[in-house]
């Protein structure tokens, strides 16, 4: 951790004056780079779409809208409607429903099924994929295989532009459990909620089911149509502070299969998830990558507030009480515009993008890891 950080912190510093600063809730994007990314830095164009982070950014509606939840199957038999650069998109969620944020995407069958596979390499690192819509509420379906290897991570996650986060996690080469757990606004609590989901048949070899059903008064966990866990809203009130830390905040849905056993990860993340990467795996070196299959994710909206007709995505409002900000519908487009007063177009920062993605790259294992700690 410590390494990746020193080798980082100096990058960043030299990207700085394309990219402008770092940015959190204390500490806002300016007028000139509006944006605060998923990563934490201010921008313009492509910063301004998904997760990016409102309570950050310059203003609450300097990023675009958040495109409306819209219940349906999506059938991942090729990948043509998955976007391979994510700094591309316009925000347009009717073009595409899935943006490779990192890594890359095949297309890929397993026993005779049409699915698509997320890669991750020794030189490459892991794959990251986003949905384009958010969710706020509603039950979510995921059919996979994951890795078999120790070290390889197969996630299905939920995670909001504020970082409100749900997760089905496959650690490694524990292929007959998984483990679901939540964070609110990013916090890590004292005490994890974690939980191992034991008794799964091989994760690896068969197709299964992994549901979040994500409601305003609980959130349950199935695998198959089977439940495994349930947490009810009401029980994550923290005792000392009165405020609600479960999850509340619209959010995309996330495959990745990302590398927790290399060297600049913590110990403890690397023991969690089986031990270290062994590159020299027959299945590396045959295939020349690791993979995880992923062949459909449904979901079923559940929004607390039917939205108008004219409706196109979520916005942020103030902080409403116990540190929960509101959240309210929008008309406005949720496509970058360029000129006078726009964020401007996806492109308007793409000279630095080269350098940008191994800040990304490096930032996104730190984030994985970081919730695991």
């Amino acid at each position: 951790m410590y390494t990746l950080l020193a080798i980082l912190v100096p990058l960043v510093a030299t990207l700085t004056p394309v990219l402008g600063q770092a940015c959190n809730s204390t500490n806002l994007c300016s007028s000139e780079y509006p944006c605060c990314s998923e990563y934490g830095f201010c921008g313009t164009g492509y910063y301004c779409l998904g997760g990016c982070d409102p309570l950050g950014s310059n203003t609450l509606d300097s990023c675009q809208p958040n495109p409306l939840c819209e219940s349906a199957n999506y059938t991942l038999s090729d990948t043509s409607r998955i976007l391979s650069n994510y700094t591309t998109f316009n925000g347009n969620a009717s073009l595409y429903d899935w943006v490779v944020e990192e890594g890359s995407v095949m297309n890929t069958t397993s026993g005779g099924e049409a699915a698509v596979g997320l890669i991750l390499t020794e030189s490459g690192g892991g794959t990251l994929v986003s949905s384009t819509r958010y969710v706020h509420y509603g039950t979510i379906s995921a059919r996979l295989k994951t890795g078999r290897w120790a070290g390889v991570v197969t996630a299905f996650i939920t995670m909001s532009s504020i970082k409100d986060e749900i997760d089905w996690e496959f650690p490694g080469n524990a292929t007959t459990q998984g483990q679901t757990n939540y964070f609110w606004q990013g916090f890590i609590p004292q005490t994890t909620n974690g939980v191992i989901e034991y008794g799964l048949t091989d994760t690896y070899s068969d197709w299964h089911d992994y549901t979040i059903d994500w409601q305003p008064t609980a959130l349950t966990f199935y695998v198959d149509g089977n439940v495994t866990r349930t947490i009810q809203a009401s029980d994550c009130v923290n005792n000392a502070t009165g405020v609600s830390e479960y999850p509340n905040t619209p959010s995309r849905i996330q495959l990745s299969l990302w590398p927790a056993g290399i060297s600049s990860e913590p110990q403890g993340t690397v023991e969690w998830a089986g031990g270290m990467i062994n590159w020299q795996d027959p299945d590396y070196v045959a295939a020349g990558h690791f993979y995880a299959l992923f062949q459909s994710v449904s979901v079923t909206c559940n929004d607390p507030n039917p939205p108008n007709v004219n409706d196109t995505g979520y916005v942020y409002g103030p902080n409403t009480t116990l540190d929960t900000p509101s959240i309210t519908y929008s008309n406005k487009t949720t496509i970058l515009t360029t000129g006078p007063g726009g964020t401007g177009g996806a492109s308007s920062l793409m000279t630095s993008h080269g350098m940008h993605g191994v800040v990304v790259a490096g930032l996104m294992v730190l984030g994985f890891a970081a919730h695991l700690l």
